[in-house]
């Protein structure tokens, strides 16, 4: 993906402006990037990438693109989508702590493992 391929196609939001925003804003949490247009908020399938270009920001790493095509992403993308509506995998969440209703990212559709930080309040 090149900066300017969506990475929140829920409310459709460019790699390019979540790099800026986070290099602007400096959010000390992963998910205050969804103060950038929404992201990650819908879906929630850009979570794990939101979490990834957050680190990299504040890392100070330049954000490069990624090795992955734009139609690769949007296949996994709904394919994602079909196995939560068939209950395959819980949802990507903003926000979640824990419960039965916590989200879990399924290792099948994550393109690069994530680490999370622990100011991160994401769940995967």
């Amino acid at each position: 993906m090149e900066p300017d391929d969506l990475v929140c196609y829920c409310f459709r939001v460019k790699q390019r402006k979540i790099v800026n925003f986070i290099r602007q804003r400096q959010p000390k949490r992963a998910s205050q990037v969804a103060e950038c247009f929404g992201a990650g908020t819908g879906c929630g399938w850009c979570i794990p990438f939101l979490i990834r270009l957050h680190k990299e920001g504040m890392e100070g790493r330049i954000v490069e693109a990624d090795d992955i095509s734009p139609a690769e992403y949007e296949r996994l993308r709904l394919e994602y989508q079909a196995d939560v509506r068939e209950g395959k995998v819980g949802r990507n969440r903003h926000g979640d702590r824990g419960g039965p209703e916590t989200g879990v990212v399924d290792e099948s559709n994550v393109i690069e493992p994530t680490e999370r930080d622990d100011d991160s309040d994401w769940e995967l």
